[in-house]
């Protein structure tokens, strides 16, 4: 509960001037029923030998309070899950846009060479011969690395995805359930968001080139890589990814708000894929129910 002030007391009541620590949590902590005087009273009581010294003691308390706030906010299990997947997802496309360079390089050097992770793995066993095939094997070392550094991220992902979000990261799955995270900035933002801006996270582009009237409205954004919409046929693929946004939304707003594991909500989403993937069979169009 937020402690109040009293008539002549203030945020810095009782404060030793050098107590950063304090302070912040005075300046978190503290309220006062009605405006007053608070830099007069500051020097009248003895935390400050002025007006001046009063703001610069504020101003450095709310500064402490502002970064506590940040440090506080990028050590949350969800922004730990951001960096976590947008790291793995770095890697993995640095891990192979190297080895295309190493496969290109390679076939300079040696007879055969074969393309992507794999190739690059063959060509970091090999002996060098000459400077050239030197930096050439330790290049192709670097990005099984980066291959298999990506390969720790993602088992990261996968865990810590279950216990940020486990109703999100069950109907999504873990990998894709962080991405949605990382694209909203947050578990909290994501639980905000209506279904259909959930739909189309990650296809802002096309987004913006329909408002632009340059482009058809998208239909699906990162949400397409879900089995239940990219194995849908391409004329129920609109009601699929609604389904499956409307349902993910539901289950970040239950990660969010009380945390606790639903799963009722996989079966729904299951039954409900199911009927529309019986159009298909009944040879029924394109619906948006």
């Amino acid at each position: 509960m937020t402690e109040r002030t009293s008539e002549h007391e203030g945020w810095f009541d009782g404060l030793d001037r050098g107590d950063t620590e304090a302070a912040r949590n005075a300046i978190e902590s503290r309220a006062a029923d009605m405006p007053r005087e608070w830099p007069a009273l500051a020097v009248e009581s003895g935390f400050v030998a002025s007006e001046a010294k009063y703001y610069d003691a504020l101003g450095a308390a709310t500064r402490g309070t502002a970064r506590a706030a940040a440090t506080e906010r990028e050590r949350a299990d969800d922004q730990q899950l951001i960096h976590a997947v947008r790291a793995m997802d770095d890697a993995d496309r640095t891990a192979n846009e190297l080895a295309e360079r190493v496969a290109e390089w390679a076939g300079s050097r040696f007879e055969a060479a074969e393309p992507g992770i794999e190739g690059a793995r063959t060509v970091a066993e090999r002996d060098p011969r000459e400077p050239a095939d030197e930096r050439l094997i330790d290049l192709a070392a670097r990005v099984v690395a980066l291959d298999e550094e990506a390969i720790r991220l993602r088992a990261f992902v996968e865990r810590v995805a279950g216990d940020v979000a486990p109703n999100l990261a069950a109907l999504a799955g873990p990998v894709l359930a962080a991405r949605l995270i990382a694209l909203a900035g947050g578990l909290k933002p994501l639980a905000r968001k209506p279904s259909g801006t959930l739909q189309v996270l990650g296809a802002e582009e096309a987004l913006f080139a329909h408002l632009r009237g340059q482009a058809p409205s998208p239909k699906h954004g990162i949400i397409y890589t879900h089995e239940y919409v990219r194995g849908t046929s391409r004329e129920h693929r609109g009601s699929a990814a609604r389904a499956l946004a409307g349902k993910l939304t539901i289950a970040a707003r239950v990660d969010y708000y009380s945390g606790d594991r639903r799963p009722e909500l996989d079966d729904e989403l299951d039954a409900r894929i199911e009927r529309i993937r019986a159009r298909d069979e009944r040879g029924g169009g394109e619906s948006r129910s």
